[in-house]
């Protein structure tokens, strides 16, 4: 009797998850990562920094690894001028363009965190605290802070785990987390 009632009630949450458009899915063992594979061959002086950036990632998340030249399901490249900001393709992929003007301003690292944040599934959050990642330049120069919060990191490892529904979006752009870099009159 248990084991009908479990399958109907399976059955039910499906029919109704079905109905509303939620796709439900069997997350991962909890032992399984997936590897996204970065790629830094044109990330110039920010190849050290994209490194850094992976670390924070994997210690901060259950299900995720970022490796280093493995592949290119994440480009990472030095620019300069117009803004750092990240091309999501789809969950885990796309490409960081961090900008020199930006990073003299702004901590390079989080820039960097922040902006693979984006290919990871995380929006910006322009709430001006410093604790939230994703609040990018809304902290001002002065914030440090690399590190996704705890809800952050814990909404990435959802993402990964197949407990979310991640919509596949192509070429979501996110730009303008970091104001324009000062310039002098003179």
């Amino acid at each position: 009797m248990t084991s009908r009632l479990s399958r109907l009630a399976v059955a039910l949450v499906a029919t109704a998850g079905a109905t509303l458009g939620v796709t439900v899915a069997n997350p991962a063992p909890a032992s399984a990562a997936m590897t996204i594979c970065y790629n830094t061959s044109q990330a110039g002086a920010y190849a050290g920094t994209a490194n850094q950036s992976a670390s924070i990632w994997n210690n901060a998340t259950s299900n995720l690894t970022l490796s280093a030249n493995c592949g290119s399901n994440l480009r990472i490249y030095q620019i300069t001028g117009g803004g750092s900001y990240a091309v999501r393709t789809s969950l885990g992929n796309g490409r960081v363009y961090i900008d020199t003007q930006q990073a003299a301003q702004y901590s390079p690292l989080r820039i960097m965190t922040h902006e693979i944040g984006h290919i990871l599934g995380l929006p910006d959050n322009y709430n001006g605290n410093c604790a939230i990642l994703m609040s990018g330049g809304s902290a001002g120069t002065s914030c440090t802070n690399p590190y996704p919060s705890t809800a952050e990191a814990n909404r990435v490892s959802s993402l990964f785990a197949g407990t979310f529904s991640a919509t596949d979006r192509s070429a979501d752009i996110f730009r303008d987390s970091w104001p324009a870099p000062l310039t002098t009159v003179g």
